[in-house]
């Protein structure tokens, strides 16, 4: 795997990398040599957290974690990670998805398939142009954690979303 570590508010040291690629090294079974992995290292206040970012054709595996020491939010997040890997692993191959990423001995290995994903609830709705704004509150008075609209700037289906902290976040398609 290829390792790109930045940080932020935060110098990442040689002891740092080493922790992230010797954790995170336990990963290398699942993936192929060129696989990038994207690490971001922060800081805020005594927060100290990790995100992971596995870009792979057709699917992004990501994973942060927060804790009080760097060295435990490493720990930490290696097993999100690995978590993720082994329930989606059966998916991503069942569906034909490209597991280009993946390495050839880790989608020959036979997992348990020990949670399947049942879509309960459908809904269908008009979309009326409107701006992220009004998206957000919208989504406020529905006291949904996400609202989907049709962004009148760009005419495409965006999404607003809740985050932590009474903040709001937009995603927008990429084609």
């Amino acid at each position: 795997m290829q390792y790109i570590i930045s940080g932020k508010s935060i110098d990442v040291t040689e002891g740092l990398k080493a922790a992230v690629q010797d954790k995170l090294g336990k990963l290398e079974r699942y993936f192929t040599p060129e696989t990038e992995v994207h690490v971001t290292l922060s800081v805020e206040k005594e927060r100290q957290k990790i995100e992971i970012t596995i870009p792979m054709k057709g699917n992004i595996v990501r994973a942060e974690q927060v804790s009080d020491d760097m060295y435990v939010s490493i720990d930490l997040v290696e097993e999100i990670i690995e978590r993720q890997l082994r329930k989606y692993k059966n998916k991503i191959v069942d569906q034909q998805q490209s597991a280009v990423s993946l390495s050839k001995a880790f989608v020959e290995e036979d997992i348990e398939d020990d949670e399947e994903i049942k879509i309960i609830r459908s809904k269908r709705f008009a979309m009326k142009p409107m701006e992220a704004e009004e998206a957000c509150l919208q989504m406020e008075l529905l006291g949904h954690s996400f609202y989907v609209f049709r962004n009148a700037s760009t005419d495409e289906v965006n999404v607003v979303y809740k985050r932590k902290g009474n903040t709001y976040g937009l995603i927008e398609p990429e084609f």
